[in-house]
């Protein structure tokens, strides 16, 4: 195995990160190609293509992106390897095709389906192969009768019924749930996209998802690894590759005959991909077995695209040319694809050198010349990371700043030692070098709301990924623990000579709901919980973080902050009475009477946890015992749960209306939804701390809902702090800041992902420098 990086044609690992050494690839490049094709690409950088022509030489140059980025790394024959692995699954599809889709289920409805006796059909299948039914065997049968259907009709008359069993009946869905070959796309109801179950508990209707749906979760390690290749590649043939029809509306949203967006039948804007990645496209290269070629289409337009993807944005799927039926899960096979090539050797530098030289940009396939400029990003979140990175491939340098302590990298892969020095790096040929199990992480302080506010539900080694993409760039200086405002003012950043300000701040205070007791001990802000379990480390084992909560648990509002707040409060609190018992068992062997300093309310609190820790310890051994997962779902909403209470319908509230999928998997983890429910009032025990929260429902009827953890997730306020302690720089137009035109005068934005005019700017100078 090669462990040293050997470049082709003489070109040295530093040319990756340099202007000169990318222009030279880029010119190598160009060479490799066959004369014509070179021709279509050096014509598109100098005129400008219809986006069907532009489709259409990226889907024909991709290919031999591949191959080149094979020979310059010396990872062809790995390159190769991945392509058969698609190869490979070809027959699979085909099958899904011609016979699950095209014969087993047309005209059979689901109530025909659930009449079918599948395990007597799975019996005589396993039978006529000799061997067990899985869907592997399905298909190389299947494949070899449909060759000669006369001579297997009945064995494919037994393979068609058990293929319509399997796909259409709750009891074979739920067999093969984890396969491809028998997954097809069902009908959407708007209002049912969520399969609820509704139960009564204290007086208070509460929705939540049966056994068969709940889902094992473990601690803070990764919850979702999403997709495997077969599942990702058979959404990437489910897409119907509507560019090249120009009807890719999962790009550019679906339009009303005016031009207009279209909105779904929850009033939400049908936009598409706020980048205008070019997804069709992608689709058509990864179907083909070029996950680096799908990979530059993709960097596009999109070359953060370690921070998009599977459970993090879905306006491609809302926007889906499929609006009365599944969609194309067109997150997964973003996400699948980069994943396949930073597993690659070399995958990680293959990536980043994606990011800086892509022949598929035709206007901007290397960074521009040094332009002399010098911007000011003030927050490391998702807008100031990207920011960044196209400011530097625009020719800027840029110095960016963030409120968090961001802690060093290792020097050799970062290049910049804690003190700022810039030193020589290492490539990364195995990208689990850079990977940590997320329950153990380093919080490092890069990525704002990505770091801080989005859960395990996502993997965040994604954002060190991100972070080594500018941070190895010598145009990218990074400083934490900078308040903007405080530590550094709009009037010093421009003395210190910066030509432009951008703020990339993020969200604001948290609305506070006005309720009596709502500043009672057992009360918090959602967003102060989740800041606090995840930049303290609190659901570590050897945390000393000062996080306490209690069941039951209530969440208000109706946002993904609220669903969020759900699902982590039960996995923390498992955490966390099993942290506490063991210490307290601790103690308890070393001879500590830690019961002698405690209040009568302590030790009320103290027996509970320890109560709870030694239910969950007895169940995790009788889960050993009987070689199951523990139940701890079952115990936890013996104790109360974790319940969102919702001031109107769960169809109505944000979370379902913008990303409903992510409501289905928080009900998985064992929460429960409780709607048309307003909160009033939090009651207080002899203590002073909460003990159910009191709420309004639609009838105007007053209802308590046992509370000991009360979490408000009721959004949030724009973040114009600045324009209050600055008021001589910044204005204000309301509840936001007054956006002006090029000439500094005030104008009012479009309110949309994709105004008409971008109206960026808030400050202009006389000298021409701005606040955007």
């Amino acid at each position: 195995m090669e462990t040293v990086l050997n470049l082709k044609w003489n070109l040295s690992f530093e040319d990756l990160y340099a202007r000169e050494g990318l222009a030279r690839i880029d010119a190598r490049f160009a060479e490799y190609l066959d004369a014509s094709l070179r021709d279509r690409m050096l014509e598109a950088r100098t005129t400008e293509l219809t986006r069907k022509q532009d489709s259409e030489l990226m889907v024909d140059l991709a290919p031999h992106v591949e191959d080149f980025i094979g020979e310059l790394f010396g990872i062809g024959g790995e390159i190769r390897a991945l392509q058969a692995k698609h190869n490979l699954l070809e027959p699979l599809y085909s099958v899904k095709r011609r016979f699950v889709q095209k014969k087993a289920i047309s005209g059979v409805s689901e109530a025909q389906a659930e009449t079918i006796n599948g395990a007597a059909l799975a019996a005589e299948l396993e039978s006529i192969f000799n061997a067990p039914l899985t869907e592997a065997a399905f298909v190389e049968h299947v494949s070899k009768w449909l060759d000669d259907e006369p001579a297997h009709k009945a064995h494919l008359a037994v393979a068609q019924q058990y293929a319509a069993w399997a796909a259409l009946s709750p009891a074979g869905k739920a067999k093969h749930h984890g396969g491809v070959l028998f997954r097809v796309p069902h009908k959407l109801d708007p209002l049912h996209l969520v399969p609820v179950e509704k139960i009564t508990i204290d007086g208070i209707e509460r929705m939540t998802f049966g056994q068969d749906h709940l889902r094992h979760r473990e601690g803070f390690k990764l919850t979702d690894a999403g997709m495997d290749l077969a599942a990702a590649v058979d959404q990437a043939h489910y897409c119907i590759k509507c560019h090249n029809q120009s009807k890719d509306s999962c790009s550019t949203g679906l339009k009303e005959k005016d031009g207009s967006f279209k909105k779904s039948v929850f009033g939400v804007t049908l936009a598409g991909c706020p980048l205008e990645e070019k997804i069709s496209e992608m689709n058509v290269v990864k179907q083909r077995g070029n996950s680096i070629g799908a990979l530059a289409i993709t960097t596009t337009d999109n070359p953060m695209c370690a921070g998009t993807g599977h459970r993090i944005c879905n306006d491609c799927m809302k926007s889906c040319i499929f609006q009365k039926q599944d969609p194309v899960d067109i997150p997964q096979v973003e996400t699948r694809t980069l994943k396949d090539v930073l597993e690659l050797p070399w995958g990680f530098e293959i990536y980043s050198l994606l990011t800086r030289w892509n022949p598929l940009d035709f206007k901007r396939p290397v960074p521009k010349p040094d332009s002399g400029y010098k911007v000011l990003v003030v927050g490391l979140g998702p807008a100031g990371f990207t920011l960044s990175h196209h400011l530097m491939n625009d020719g800027h340098t840029v110095v960016a700043v963030d409120g968090l302590k961001i802690e060093p990298l290792d020097a050799s892969i970062s290049g910049v030692t804690p003190h700022g020095e810039r030193v020589p790096f290492k490539p990364i040929r195995d990208v689990n070098e850079l990977y940590e199990s997320l329950d153990d992480r380093t919080m490092a302080g890069f990525g704002g709301v990505a770091e801080y506010g989005i859960t395990v539900r996502w993997n965040k080694n994604f954002l060190k990924i991100i972070r080594l993409l500018l941070e190895r760039r010598a145009q990218f200086h990074m400083f934490g623990g900078v308040r903007f405002g405080g530590t550094l003012t709009i009037d010093s950043a421009f003395d210190l000579g910066f030509d432009h300000i951008a703020l990339c701040a993020g969200a604001g205070r948290p609305t506070v709901i006005p309720m009596k007791n709502g500043l009672a001990r057992g009360v918090r802000q959602a967003s102060d919980f989740l800041m606090a379990l995840q930049l303290t480390g609190a659901a570590k084992a050897n945390s000393l973080a000062n996080l306490q909560l209690r069941m039951p648990i209530a969440v208000i509002g109706g946002g993904l902050t609220a669903i969020d707040t759900a699902t982590e409060s039960l996995a923390y609190y498992v955490v966390q009475v099993e942290k506490f018992l063991e210490r307290y068992e601790t103690l308890q062997r070393e001879g500590v009477e830690v019961r002698k300093q405690w209040s009568a309310e302590e030790a009320a609190t103290a027996d509970e946890f320890l109560s709870h820790g030694r239910a969950i310890r007895a169940e995790r051994a009788a889960a050993a015992a009987e070689g199951r997962e523990p139940n701890l779902v079952a115990l936890l909403n013996s104790w109360g749960g974790s319940t969102i209470a919702y001031r109107r319908r769960m169809i109505d509230s944000p979370s379902y209306t913008l990303n409903h999928e992510e409501v289905a998997k928080a009900l998985e983890e064992g929460i429960r939804f409780a709607e048309n429910l307003s909160p009033e009032a939090v009651e207080i025990d002899q203590y002073g701390h909460a003990a159910a929260l009191l709420l309004k429902n639609a009838a105007g009827e007053s209802v308590r809902m046992a509370a000991k953890s009360i979490l408000v997730a009721a959004g949030t306020q724009p973040n114009t702090v600045l324009g209050r302690e600055d008021p001589h720089n910044v204005f204000l137009d309301g509840k936001w800041f007054q956006a002006v035109d090029e000439e500094g005068q005030p104008v009012k934005p479009e309110k949309v992902a994709k105004p008409t005019v971008s109206r960026v700017l808030m400050s202009r100078r006389a000298d021409g420098r701005a606040i955007s």
